[in-house]
């Protein structure tokens, strides 16, 4: 393992995030955003700790100026539980400096609270970017710029230490207490947990800067189900939305308040699902997708596809898509993909059941579906058309705790064409369109279904895949070798790590979770992970679902309608993308 080294971090992470970002851009003096901007004491219902690098540790208890809670959560009914904030504290940051600045979304020519200053623009807490056109990123990291460090972890209170999904980023609380919720509050990490047994599953929502408890929800849920974050019902703040312990679909507001309790999610579909978020028809109003469910907005049962999604006790996570370009989205079950008014698409029996991933990958400007199900890989047309069949390519017997697992897609190398990152029991690797493979590595995971994912650190044209098996997380450079690991722990769902700029400091993190593997919990419930000196380049604020493919939300959680098709310009499924200037971008080629 390679453990965090102990060195002290450059910026004073003490410090709110406005704070941080006016003695870092000096002359902005973001007087509007950071108004009403103060740390305060908080008492945490779990175990919260920082690593060596960051901030005093936060145990039960203990005052950290950096801890806040929500202001916005009073009086929330049927379903939360927060935190109480103390008094405000003030603490100083003008004499820190990494190097690298917080990055706003910054609309072109915009007038609103523009302040003069050496950067020439005007820093925006509003989305500006419609995701429609991808320009070159300018910004890259140092080449040493790797060095793990522990920013902080948490452990759920009351037993709910267990987590087998992935952690979702959105931005859920008023941290500057001004009045809204927008891109300069701390995103929030929302974890599900579970305590003992799968019905047991509560979320937890947690500062992404501190990991401090802001509110948990009370309604049970099943816990080994991935939720998905967005604005459902057009109020501009974004919803929770999960599956109960009942296996029916429920939706919780901003703060944690039951919203409503909706259809429910066959459990033979159900188990070890992951929801998704798209507006399908166009409309304006947002569909839920639950397994081979279409849910509208409220929860009301829209349609209920023929076919199964994935295999029950191994996950699934149908997504959407526009495969045939219409302008609505299909709803991809897998070897089956459907309109919205439940007619078929295509629909491909012959194949066994599995999870899509959506993308370009031979280059004909039109989206393929790979299926990943227990027989092996498959690659479909647009149009559903097999032209790859249940391939096995690192020779691994056919099985559910081989190949029924996801994959992400996005271009490793730089040379501009994309590569699948998927696992087989014991390999993880990179592989070509055909199949090929340019990397393998080896892991530990023969039970699970456990995917993997991507991010350009260094913004070098070359992006680092990470993977976390049943002990730990690792991060690989562009030809497969180890450049970061780390201790997790888990019996592997259908998880990943997650990669976004959680505190807004203009610099990546990662993000994992833990439960209690095979040989009892080794690693904390979430930890989340930090270069020692915030280098790396900064990543998108929010990830909102399993199937996250950037374009399917934007950074305030809001749902495009109609969604920019991904495959078109960034071209990849499950990873992150870079940000500079309000929008999304693609790092130059190396070289």
């Amino acid at each position: 393992m390679t453990s965090a080294p102990d060195h002290p971090h450059t910026p004073d992470a003490s410090a709110r995030p406005c704070e941080r970002r006016a003695a870092l851009l000096g002359a902005l003096a973001l007087t509007l955003a950071c108004s009403g901007d103060s740390g305060a004491s908080g008492t945490d219902s779990a175990n919260t700790s920082v690593g060596p690098g960051g901030t005093d540790a936060l145990t039960t208890g203990a005052s950290v100026g950096a801890t806040e809670t929500v202001g916005d959560t009073d009086g929330a009914t049927g379903g939360a539980t927060s935190t109480t904030a103390g008094d405000p504290s003030d603490t100083d940051s003008a004499g820190s400096s990494s190097g690298v600045g917080p990055k706003f979304d910054v609309g072109p020519g915009e007038t609103e609270g523009e302040t003069e200053g050496e950067t020439g623009v005007v820093p925006s807490c509003k989305v500006v970017d419609d995701m429609n056109a991808v320009p070159d990123c300018d910004e890259t990291a140092p080449p040493d710029a790797f060095e793990l460090d522990l920013q902080w972890s948490w452990d759920g209170p009351d037993g709910y230490s267990e987590s087998m999904v992935i952690t979702l980023v959105a931005n859920l609380t008023d941290d500057d207490q001004n009045g809204e919720i927008d891109l300069c509050d701390v995103p929030d990490i929302i974890i599900t947990t579970y305590a003992g047994n799968a019905t047991s599953g509560r979320i937890y929502v947690l500062d992404g800067e501190t990991g401090a408890e802001h509110f948990h929800t009370e309604t049970p849920l099943y816990g080994y189900m991935t939720p998905a974050v967005g604005d459902i019902d057009g109020d501009g703040l974004p919803e929770i939305v999960a599956q109960g312990a009942g296996f029916n679909v429920v939706a919780f507001e901003h703060d944690g308040a039951l919203k409503w309790t909706g259809a429910v999610w066959p459990e033979v579909d159900a188990k070890y699902g992951a929801l998704a978020l798209a507006d399908v028809d166009a409309d304006g109003d947002v569909e839920i997708i639950a397994g081979n469910l279409l849910l509208d907005h409220l929860g009301n049962q829209l349609q209920a596809f023929p076919d199964i999604a994935g295999v029950s006790g191994f996950g699934n996570s149908s997504a959407a898509a526009d495969l045939d370009g219409d302008g609505d989205l299909e709803i991809i079950l897998g070897r089956s993909a459907w309109h919205h008014d439940g007619g078929v698409y295509y629909n491909n029996p012959q194949l066994a059941a599995g999870i899509p991933t959506i993308a370009d990958i031979d280059g004909d400007g039109q989206p393929e579906v790979l299926l990943h199900s227990g027989q092996g890989i498959s690659i479909l047309e647009h149009d559903g058309t097999p032209t790859t069949v249940e391939q096995r390519p690192t020779g691994a017997s056919a099985s559910n705790n081989a190949w029924h697992r996801p994959s992400c897609v996005h271009d490793f190398d730089g040379n501009g064409d994309p590569e699948i990152g998927v696992s087989a029991s014991d390999k993880y690797g990179v592989f070509e369109p055909d199949l090929t493979w340019q990397w393998l590595a080896n892991v530990a995971d023969g039970t699970g279904v456990a995917s993997g994912t991507a991010f350009d650190f260094l913004g070098d044209g070359g992006a680092e895949a990470m993977y976390a098996d049943e002990t730990k997380l690792f991060i690989f450079d562009s030809s497969g070798g180890i450049l970061l690991e780390d201790l997790r722990s888990s019996r592997t769902l259908i998880e990943y790590p997650v990669v976004a700029d959680v505190d807004n400091d203009g610099s990546a993190e990662i993000v994992v979770v833990s439960n209690e593997g095979f040989g009892g919990q080794t690693a904390p419930t979430v930890q989340v992970f930090r270069d020692i000196e915030d280098r790396w380049i900064q990543a998108r604020r929010i990830w909102n679902q399993h199937s996250y493919h950037v374009t399917n939300v934007r950074e305030d959680g809001t749902i495009p309608s109609p969604e920019p098709a991904h495959w078109q310009d960034l071209n990849t499924f499950r990873t992150n993308a870079q940000i500079e200037n309000g929008g999304v971008c693609k790092p130059l080629p190396p070289g």
